[in-house]
């Protein structure tokens, strides 16, 4: 009887065990399955290629506002902005400090203020953070340069693979791979020595007649002094607003390429005027690029309108077809025959001042056509305005200046 109770006790403790086990062992497969299948994702884990490339894109992208205007490529069909006003187009740029990168889409480190070639033989890590490749040193310009045993700025290379200067030049004293010129006398404040015995301003500095080397600020400070390369100090009463470097008073117009003399009065720098839709200083052109054929995007500099080409400093009409010795280009594609200007679209002017069509077509309202076409042309619901433009202009060209009569 004792026998059996023991027996009966130990499958009892077993099947205890067994138990145990098998909780332990499933409360591990569930932890490890939810470990294993859980909604818990290191970012960026299962990101599709579109996705990354799409988040790359967006990196070091800036918004900025322009001018809508310098987005208008049609005569008469101005641009309607979608920035804070109708008046300025939003647009996606590089922010300060990159670049676009000419064989991708992405905006890379710029490091052309820092370095000559723009890291030419390195890496841009960082803007204005060149690292030179491997047996490259910077020099005193900035630029990653050949060490030994392949060349060395001003010296030469010996077999050791040290460096020895030419006359009138010294080891660098922090790397000891390159020379750098030798000025006996030490050279003044914000002067740097850049050939044997001759100093000069160093980078960003000009040099004046009374004070020496001084920091340059383009454009100027307005209301404030320039106290190192393009940073400005402002006189009491005066501030800088966020991501602009001149000094004005508080103002509430926009007043870009100038700075505010007051809350409402915009001071426009030289080759700029005074803009009241935008109110900033847009840029000036002669002749307004042909009167109004282009737009002005920089002092002097004209972008023309679709069909229109530049001629010196103006847009003028572009013609595919000669006019002829006697006509001349009044608009796009549209001849006319001196000295009445008669409309000669898609022909010729002769030596009457008439318009001669090509073979097969003839001149209807100024405009050369097949003759199975007059009749579409006349049917053009959409049309009826332009044509009754077009035959004032013919009745005022041809007949109304022999009576003195304008039809209006």
């Amino acid at each position: 009887m004792r026998c059996n109770w023991s027996v009966s006790t130990a499958l009892l403790t077993l099947t205890l065990a067994l138990a145990e086990v098998t909780a332990a062992t499933s409360t591990s497969r569930s932890a490890a399955e939810a470990e294993l299948y859980g909604d818990i994702h290191v970012q960026g884990e299962f990101e599709s290629l579109s996705q990354i490339r799409q988040r790359q894109q967006q990196q070091h992208l800036c918004q900025r506002e322009l001018p809508a205007i310098f987005f208008q490529t049609l005569k008469n069909s101005p641009v309607r902005g979608n920035g804070s006003t109708i008046y300025y187009h939003r647009i996606e740029v590089c922010c300060d400090g990159y670049r676009p990168d000419p064989y991708s889409e992405h905006c890379v480190p710029d490091c052309s203020h820092s370095s000559p070639d723009n890291c030419h033989n390195g890496f841009c890590r960082a803007p204005g953070y060149c690292e030179c490749f491997a047996e490259f040193v910077r020099n005193d310009q900035g630029a990653c340069i050949h060490t030994c045993p392949i060349a060395c700025q001003h010296g030469r290379c010996y077999l050791n693979g040290t460096c020895v200067c030419k006359l009138g030049y010294v080891l660098d004293a922090e790397t000891r791979l390159f020379c750098r010129p030798e000025c006996p006398t030490a050279c003044g404040t914000h002067e740097e020595c850049v050939a044997p015995g001759q100093c000069d301003c160093l980078t960003g500095y000009r040099r004046t007649a009374q004070l020496g080397c001084q920091p340059i600020c383009a454009p100027d400070c307005g209301y404030g002094k320039c106290v190192a390369p393009n940073q400005c100090e402002c006189f009491p009463g005066f501030i800088k607003r966020p991501q602009r470097n001149v000094c004005e008073a508080e103002c509430y117009i926009n007043c870009e390429n100038g700075f505010c003399e007051s809350r409402y009065k915009c001071h426009c720098r030289e080759g700029y005027r005074y803009d009241v839709n935008t109110t900033s200083c847009l840029p000036e052109c002669q002749d307004n690029c042909g009167r109004g054929n282009g737009v002005c995007m920089a002092p002097g500099v004209c972008r023309c309108f679709e069909g229109y080409e530049l001629r010196g400093s103006s847009c003028v009409p572009k013609c595919e077809r000669s006019c002829g010795e006697y006509g001349k280009c009044l608009a796009p594609n549209v001849c006319g025959c001196v000295p009445d200007n008669q409309l000669c679209q898609l022909g010729s002017c002769d030596a009457n001042g008439h318009c001669q069509c090509p073979t097969g077509q003839v001149n209807f309202v100024g405009r050369c056509l097949q003759p199975q076409h007059i009749e579409h042309h006349l049917s053009s619901l959409e049309r009826r305005r332009e044509r009754s433009e077009e035959l004032k202009y013919e009745f005022n060209a041809l007949i109304g200046r022999l009576f003195n009569l304008i039809w209006e």
